[in-house]
């Protein structure tokens, strides 16, 4: 019986000694890295990885932020996203959160910054590099100050950073500054939980140092479509496609040009696709265009091809996500391709070779051995008599042939002697014969 309670006791303390080791293992951390510009693709790898904690179920995400800021709806989105999560958000700046930055890391539960982290500047600046309008301006300053509120933060600091109207001296932000706080200002201010000089100091500060960390990485794919809807590569990808199928019109064959254009088009799809902002609604939309435009071919009219070029820019359109960015990326590709044509018409005198069959290019030219009547250009040099006066127009009479002819712009009597010095077409001009003057 003694055995058998001590075999009992031995069991029990064997669970007592697992449970805490156990406990202490349980907690998941998945760290995100939100490096480089904050934008459309970084949505779709954040989604991606916030989808994958939730499933691993979690305790918590770090997103490690080192970003100079990037597009404002981008941002909107992945605040959205960041909102929608029941995970507890965890921001960790080691480096810097500017601009969209700093809005991403006030949409965190928490916030840590590395000794040398700055979190701020946060105004919007239109792509000339201006700061926007006012009406941009004041519903982002908005947004900033609702993101602070949120996790119970003094809004004037998220506002100061967007607003420079805000008057902050004591930290380096009077009127006319946008504030941007250093991690000891931020700590101050209540912007930060903690300066930590290592992730796993941060881990240890937030009550996870025992958590299993799971690191988010970037697969080739969504790196590369990251890169590929960048609003700046995004014109310039059409910009390629467009000068490239063109190109491709004014030369026989297939050749390096229209190459070009359709890897610059399937990149730009492929991209799209891979960072959730396409679906195949647009890719089915686009084959469409091209089908369209290849019936123009057989089909009169020009209706076939009108559509088929709209169905085309429009499934560009829809591709990007983003209307307004997207047009202006088409104008500057159908802008590009403008230019390039009229260089390659008017430098380099090539035609369109793709429309020949479309065209009719073939004239009644007299080098093509085509005339509109007979042309006597035998005659010239030959004389005649007049049969008529030629006032200047008038009757000829060569070898019992009666020709109507023009004289070279004197008056000549009926039954002069004339001389045949010009013929166009059906139009034969003489002049009259000096007496003395050798005629054939």
């Amino acid at each position: 019986m003694s055995r058998f309670v001590l075999s009992v006791c031995l069991v029990l303390i064997s669970f007592a000694l697992m449970i805490p080791e156990s406990a202490a293992q349980s907690n998941i951390v998945y760290k995100i890295p939100v490096y480089q510009e904050v934008e459309k693709g970084l949505y779709a790898f954040l989604k991606r990885s916030i989808g994958d904690a939730e499933e691993a179920g979690a305790d918590a995400i770090v997103l490690e932020i080192n970003t100079p800021g990037g597009f404002v709806d981008s941002a909107e989105d992945i605040a959205n996203l960041l909102d929608s999560t029941s995970l507890r958000k965890i921001a960790y700046i080691n480096s810097e959160a500017l601009s969209a930055g700093a809005y991403l890391a006030l949409h965190t539960d928490e916030i840590y910054m590395s000794p040398s982290g700055t979190i701020g500047a946060a105004a919007v600046i239109e792509s000339s590099g201006n700061t926007a309008g006012e009406k941009a301006n004041s519903a982002w300053k908005a947004k900033m100050i609702n993101a602070a509120e949120l996790t119970g933060k003094d809004p004037i600091y998220a506002q100061a950073m967007a607003d420079d109207t805000v008057n902050l001296p004591e930290y380096r932000a009077p009127a006319g500054k946008l504030l941007t706080l250093s991690s000891s200002e931020a700590l101050k201010v209540g912007y930060s939980e903690g300066t930590v000089s290592s992730f796993g100091e941060l881990l240890e500060m937030a009550n996870l140092a025992n958590a299993k960390v799971v690191e988010s990485e970037e697969t080739f794919m969504e790196s590369l479509a990251r890169f590929i809807t960048n609003p700046i590569i995004v014109p310039i990808l059409l910009s390629v496609a467009s000068l490239g199928l063109i190109i491709e019109l004014y030369s026989p064959g297939f050749g390096v040009a229209g190459t070009m254009g359709l890897i610059s088009l399937v990149l730009f799809f492929f991209g799209h696709l891979v960072a959730g902002l396409a679906g195949y609604e647009t890719i089915i939309l686009f084959v469409i265009g091209i089908l369209l435009i290849v019936a123009e071919f057989f089909l009169p009219f020009g209706i076939s091809g009108i559509l088929g070029a709209g169905a085309i820019v429009l499934s560009i359109i829809l591709a990007g996500g983003n209307v307004t960015q997207m047009s202006i990326a088409v104008l500057i590709a159908l802008t590009v391709t403008i230019v390039g044509m009229v260089i390659i018409m008017k430098f380099f005198g090539k035609e369109l070779r793709v429309f020949n069959k479309m065209i009719l290019s073939d004239a009644t030219s007299t080098d093509k051995g085509y005339v509109s009547n007979e042309n006597r250009t035998d005659l010239i040099g030959k004389v005649a008599i007049t049969m008529t006066p030629l006032r200047p127009a008038g009757t000829i009479r060569m070898d019992n042939e009666r020709i109507d002819a023009v004289s070279d712009g004197s008056y000549i009597d009926k039954g002069k002697r004339v001389k045949i010095i010009k013929v166009e077409g059906s139009r034969i001009v003489v002049r009259e014969v000096i007496e003395g003057e050798e005629t054939k």
